[in-house]
């Protein structure tokens, strides 16, 4: 693809983020992808534990980066929408190589998370500001600007911050990340109405919210969530199925 054609695309994921909300049903490969795209919806993203559970290894960086980008590769080979790449923490990349690597494979928007996948827990948010600041700097010098949501891990129970605290945290944190050039903020699993309405509130900028038990789609579009995605959801309802299907084989 052109980067005349990659601008384009980018362009239009953006856009994508500012009208009715986008949602997002992640996919794991091209086959997948293909589904979610003639089904109608306007793009494809991965999801990084569906992906490196595909193929066979752990989530949070277990899979070698080759191996998540070459699978990532072939779903935006496989679709004409604008895709977006599930890049975990960036696999220890420096900014202008992340960039390239998404590039190559023809992905014009990524996740970046905040979580430390070696030492655990999460990493210095202005550190990561910085960081998140030279990823749109090189999307910027290679002409493509590129969609970055970045992931807040506040809500995760490994992230080290405690309960109380995990709503300001991530306020801090999204704040940070925005003005570092994010175009959205993810805070990943965040599961009460009142706390998603609070970052709503209190973020600037589209905001990625997730569903769950008080938060159906109807009630994400009220809060003002921008765009919602599912994770490995819908790879392990898939894999579910596969695994009843064979098993009545032998009944």
């Amino acid at each position: 693809m052109s980067e005349k054609d990659l601008k384009g695309q980018a362009e239009q994921l953006r856009k994508l983020h500012g009208g009715e909300m986008l949602v997002l049903p992640n996919v794991w490969d091209a086959a997948s992808a293909k589904v979610v795209a003639e089904a109608g919806f306007p793009a494809v993203a991965t999801a990084s534990a569906a992906v490196s559970a595909m193929l066979g290894y752990p989530d949070g960086e277990g899979a070698p980066w080759e191996e998540m980008f070459a699978a990532a590769g072939r779903v935006a080979r496989a679709v004409s929408v604008p895709v977006t790449v599930d890049a975990e923490a960036g696999y220890g990349m420096q900014p202008r190589e992340l960039v390239d690597r998404l590039l190559e494979i023809g992905a014009v928007g990524c996740n970046l998370e905040d979580s430390d996948n070696r030492a655990g827990g999460l990493v210095d948010a202005e550190k990561h500001a910085g960081w998140l600041a030279a990823v749109r700097s090189a999307a910027d010098d290679a002409g493509v600007p590129i969609v970055i949501n970045a992931r807040v891990d506040t809500f995760l129970p490994g992230s080290g911050i405690a309960e109380p605290d995990r709503i300001a945290e991530a306020v801090r944190r999204g704040r940070l990340y925005r003005e570092a050039g994010a175009d959205c903020i993810y805070p990943i699993l965040v599961r009460s109405k009142s706390d998603l309405a609070t970052l709503v509130a209190e973020l600037p900028g589209p905001i990625n919210g997730n569903t769950g038990d008080e938060l159906d789609l109807a009630t994400l579009r009220e809060l003002g969530v921008a765009r919602v995605s599912y994770g490995p959801l819908f790879y392990y309802t898939a894999m579910a199925n596969l695994k009843t299907a064979v098993q009545e084989l032998l009944a």
